[in-house]
């Protein structure tokens, strides 16, 4: 018995927590959006300036 009035209490504290983050997910997906482009060029530009800096090693050592 007690299992289940913690489960009912349970169920009365979590489903307006549960619908407010279904509420909130598009809002927070679209503040994320600029976060992950930053990211992207912040990857790419680390990758460019790690092929340039590898660039002599890769034309010294290549055997092809």
């Amino acid at each position: 018995m007690i299992k289940f009035i913690l489960w009912l209490i349970l169920l009365v504290l979590c489903w307006p927590l549960a619908i407010l983050a279904l509420l909130l997910w598009p809002f927070v997906w679209l503040i994320s959006i600029p976060f992950r482009l930053i990211g992207i060029v912040f990857t790419g530009v680390f990758e460019l300036l790690r092929s340039i800096v590898l660039l002599p090693a890769r034309l010294l050592g290549s055997k092809a």
